[in-house]
C-alpha cells in the first residue's frame, strides 16, 4: 500500500482572510505601465453575465469561421470626472490640487472645501495621478460617486496636457479603451459571512463514525510548540477579498441600447457599457476597476470574436 499523500489545503497566498478595507481596490500603479497618454484605469459596475453568439475570428483556431457561445459579463461604465490632481515627489504625496464645478453628490462621499485653491500645476514633481469619481447618478445604481486614485500613461508633460484638456469634463471608457483590448479587473468577491473549514478551506469530511464533529479537521497542530499555527484550516469569514481577474478581452464596447433593458436585480443600462469574455468576480451593482492588462498572454491576445447577438 502507498504511504498517505494528504498536501495542505487551501492558498496561503492570501492572508489574513479577512474582510477587505474598501470596496475599490488600490492597485501597483508602478507596476501598470502603458506609453500612451491615457488614464490606466476605469471606474465601472457588473451589470450581469450573458451568453454571447459569436464568430470565432482567432487565428489557428479550431472553430475559426464558426459561429460559437462563449460566457460572457456585461458591465456599465458611466463616464468619470476629475476629482483632484496629486503631485508626487520621491515616491510621496507633495500636493494636491483640487477641480472645480464638482458635483454636489460629492457632499455625501467627502467633506468639499468652502474655498478651492486656484489650481497651480508648476513645481518640480517626479508623477502626477488623478482622484476621478463616477457620474453614477446618470444610471439605475445609486446617486453616490465613488473615488479611486488613478495612473497616467505616458510623460510628465503629456500629463500634464491631458488633466489641462480633461480638467472639469466627462472622461468616457471609448476614450480609455478600446474594443479587442485586454484588461484586468479589480474588485471585491460575494461576502458569504462566516464559514466552516470545508467550504472555507476545501476539506475533506471526515468518517461519518468520527468523533467531535464530520466537517473539521482532524488535527489543528501538534503538542508542542503549544500555539495553532495560523495556516491551520479554521472556520472565518469567506468573501469580501480583494481579488483579480486577469486579461479579460473587451469584445463590445458602445452606448445604451434596448437589449440591455430589464437586466436580472440590475434593471436598465442607460451609459456606456463593456461586454467582457468570461465572469468577473462579485455580485450585480458591484463597483469595480478595469485596468490595463498586467502581464497580457499571447494566447489570450489572440483571441478575436465578433459579437452577432446576446443570449
Amino acid at each position: 500500500m502507498a504511504p498517505p499523500n494528504s498536501p495542505r489545503r487551501g492558498s496561503l497566498q492570501y492572508w489574513p482572510r479577512k474582510r477587505a478595507r474598501k470596496i475599490l481596490p488600490s492597485p501597483n500603479w508602478k507596476a501598470i505601465k502603458s506609453d500612451s497618454t491615457k488614464l490606466e484605469g476605469f471606474i465601472c459596475y457588473k451589470a450581469g453575465m450573458a451568453s454571447a453568439y459569436v464568430k470565432d475570428e482567432t487565428p489557428d483556431s479550431m472553430t475559426k469561421g464558426k459561429k460559437i457561445i462563449v460566457p460572457v459579463t456585461i458591465i456599465e461604465c458611466p463616464s468619470m470626472k476629475i476629482y483632484s490632481i496629486r503631485f508626487y515627489k520621491f515616491g510621496k504625496v507633495a500636493k494636491d490640487v483640487l477641480s472645480e464645478n464638482l458635483d454636489k453628490e460629492l457632499k455625501r462621499t467627502v467633506r468639499l472645501p468652502k474655498t478651492n485653491k486656484k489650481e497651480n500645476f508648476e513645481g518640480d514633481y517626479d508623477d502626477v495621478r488623478l482622484i476621478c469619481y463616477s457620474v453614477v447618478k446618470k444610471t439605475n445604481i445609486k446617486k453616490t460617486p465613488d473615488l479611486s486614485e488613478i495612473a497616467l500613461g505616458g510623460s510628465y508633460e503629456d500629463k500634464i496636457k491631458f488633466i489641462k484638456e480633461n480638467l472639469g469634463k466627462e472622461i468616457s471608457v471609448s476614450n480609455i479603451f478600446d474594443k479587442g483590448t485586454l484588461v484586468d479587473i479589480r474588485g471585491l468577491t460575494i461576502g458569504k459571512g462566516l464559514q466552516g473549514p470545508v467550504k472555507r478551506f476545501g476539506i475533506t469530511l471526515k468518517a461519518h463514525k468520527s468523533e467531535k464533529g464530520q466537517r473539521r479537521p482532524g488535527a489543528i497542530g501538534s503538542f508542542h510548540p503549544k500555539r495553532t499555527p495560523f495556516s491551520a484550516p479554521m472556520a472565518g469569514q469567506l468573501g469580501m477579498f480583494t481579488r483579480v481577474t486577469y486579461n479579460s478581452k473587451i469584445i463590445d464596447l458602445g452606448k445604451a441600447e434596448k437589449k440591455f433593458t430589464g437586466m436580472k436585480n440590475f434593471g436598465d443600462i442607460k451609459t456606456d457599457y463593456a461586454i467582457l469574455t468570461g465572469s468577473v468576480q462579485g455580485p450585480v451593482k458591484r463597483q469595480l476597476l478595469i485596468t490595463t492588462s498586467l502581464r497580457p498572454t499571447k494566447k489570450q491576445k489572440k483571441k478575436n470574436f465578433e459579437v452577432i447577438e446576446l443570449r
